[in-house]
């Protein structure tokens, strides 16, 4: 059953990716359309689904204890990579940080909101992952990159980052309202505001999609023959080994089984996140090295999941 609906999940997903692909083809929407959908679903979509879904979860429940196998399987990850960088790839600084997060960071929002959906049947589930990368990940990754190419760190960017992310925003906000319902017995946001709120989020999940599949056609990936080791080295890691770490810490560390134990593992498995990208472009560092390990583990994910699906069903 769980192999099943992972393929139904997969084919909702893929059929929209599709789609997405399709339209950049045929220049539907001409060539500044996946930027607008990207951006709309960053700044606006997104943050409404994130906060739609978290104000009306129950505040205990956002916090689960599955956090911990998330950011210990990440954390080993990342370890994972620098030792072989420096035993095996002997990348410069600024390439071994993009190279580790890479590695350990999460498309807790262009694929792990449809997985979560569709394959999980909880959205609510990429919450946690997505405030523990925006809130740690993605300062210590920063302050590294500061480091690297400027020999020192501002504190200043690092510490007003969250405030430029807008589904971390819109997740805190939503945690608030839930944590005031729980506080006060009854949802404080009347239904003629939050019904306009939620009716915008229902929009992120297609709109990250189709976005996606239009960034696949043109790319050619693993054109740097230097970085190509390294490159399949992070998707490996990303995919099969950080999904076979958290299993083990799922089920040997915290006693995981079931539905907690699958979710733990699946959401593991989920390609890098695309922010990496994004840091890489604002230093201008290992562009070509994050852009082909995002596009290598975002490809192959959906195999490791489908096998997931199949061995813990």
């Amino acid at each position: 059953m769980g192999l099943l609906s992972a393929m139904e999940g997969f084919c909702v997903i893929g059929i929209v990716i599709a789609v997405g692909y399709v339209a950049a083809r045929m220049r539907v929407g001409g060539p500044t359309c996946q930027t607008v959908l990207n951006r709309f679903s960053f700044f606006v979509s997104s943050p409404c689904l994130m906060f739609a879904i978290l104000s009306k979860e129950p505040i205990f429940e956002i916090f689960h204890s599955s956090i911990v196998v998330a950011f210990l399987s990440a954390l080993l990850v990342g370890l994972v990579f620098l030792i072989l960088n420096h035993y095996c790839f002997h990348l410069d600084p600024a390439d071994a940080i993009i190279g580790t997060l890479n590695s350990l960071y999460l498309n807790s929002n262009n694929i792990g909101l449809p997985i979560a959906t569709y394959i999980l049947g909880n959205p609510a589930l990429v919450a946690p992952i997505l405030v523990m990368q925006q809130a740690v990940f993605t300062p210590v990754g920063l302050a590294a990159l500061d480091a690297a190419t400027t020999g020192k760190v501002s504190a200043r960017r690092i510490l007003t980052q969250p405030l430029h992310q807008p589904l971390l925003i819109g997740s805190l906000l939503g945690i608030a309202v839930s944590a005031l319902s729980h506080w006060i017995g009854f949802f404080p946001i009347p239904k003629f505001i939050f019904d306009p709120i939620d009716m915008i989020g229902q929009s992120a999940v297609p709109l990250i999609l189709m976005a996606f599949g239009m960034s696949l056609y043109g790319t050619r990936p693993m054109q740097e023959r230097s970085n190509r080791a390294a490159i399949i080295a992070v998707a490996l890691l990303k995919n099969l080994a950080m999904p076979a770490i958290a299993f083990l810490l799922a089920y040997f560390l915290m006693g995981f089984r079931g539905a907690t134990l699958y979710a733990c593992v699946v959401l593991a498995a989920l390609p890098t996140g695309q922010n990496v990208y994004n840091y890489a472009a604002r230093y201008n560092v290992g562009l070509t090295f994050a852009r082909d390990g995002i596009l290598l583990s975002t490809v192959t994910s959906p195999i490791f999941i489908a096998i997931i699906a199949a061995l813990l069903s």
